[in-house]
């Protein structure tokens, strides 16, 4: 059995003191013609935000907020926003989801993507390509985030069905992996968990999560790692 976990991290102590409930609030406003025009409802989530915050606190070797209820509002809220915004990876950050949510791409491989003709499928990114650079991260001492895949759908409008997560730990006993996530949705929560097996990255493999998802098709279809790069947060 192989153990590893970010030395210091631990969600019920790095992670923010509260959940991804924010109130029907815009992300930023606007003036235009003195009118204000009102961008996002931070009610539909700020968990990117939320996860490169919590990496950015844990970094600057600071304690998290005291704060037990989100912000709606002032310096702490207006950095989680700019922080969301980071964790879109824009332009090509879309683009990413939106391969991994496409109907069309299998969860397994094809005679053509075993031969390069063809896109792989979700199990081998997942264990092949994204676990690899999840892992050495996590082996450095670096907690990082994830982007989980949770619906199928060519529709762009489907992309705030997804979701953010911070990976901090694994577990690998035989061919089951385990990999311990800061889920901004279960704040304090040390025991949520991303679980599939990496037994044989050609065939779809089955993720299972602790936690709960509560949008799209509400399972893991993919994973990936998101880049990160690193802000001082307001104390």
């Amino acid at each position: 059995m192989a153990e590893v976990v970010v030395p210091g991290y631990l969600p019920s102590t790095a992670g923010l003191r509260f959940g991804n409930s924010f109130a029907s609030v815009p992300l930023r406003t606007f003036s235009f013609l003195g009118i204000d025009i009102p961008i996002g409802r931070a009610s539909n989530g700020l968990c990117g935000g939320m996860c490169y915050a919590a990496r950015d606190y844990f970094e600057a070797g600071s304690a998290p907020p005291a704060d037990l209820t989100p912000p709606v509002e002032g310096p702490l809220f207006d950095y989680l926003v700019d922080r969301l915004f980071d964790s879109f990876n824009l332009p090509l950050g879309p683009a990413r989801y939106l391969r991994y949510m496409n109907p069309a791409l299998r969860d397994g491989e094809s005679f053509f993507s075993l031969l390069g003709l063809a896109s792989r499928g979700r199990a081998w990114v997942m264990l092949r390509q994204e676990w690899p650079k999840i892992k050495a991260e996590i082996d450095v001492g670096r907690p990082t985030p994830i982007g989980l895949v949770t619906v199928k759908s060519r529709d762009p409008m489907q992309l705030g069905q997804n979701h953010v997560v911070l990976a901090y730990g694994y577990e690998a006993v035989g061919a089951v992996l385990r990999i311990r996530v800061y889920d901004p949705n279960f704040e304090g929560d040390d025991a949520v968990a991303i679980a599939l097996s990496t037994a044989d990255p050609k065939k779809a493999t089955e993720v299972t999560y602790t936690g709960r998802i509560f949008g799209g098709d509400q399972r893991i279809w993919c994973f990936f790692q998101t880049p990160y790069s690193r802000r001082t947060p307001p104390i």
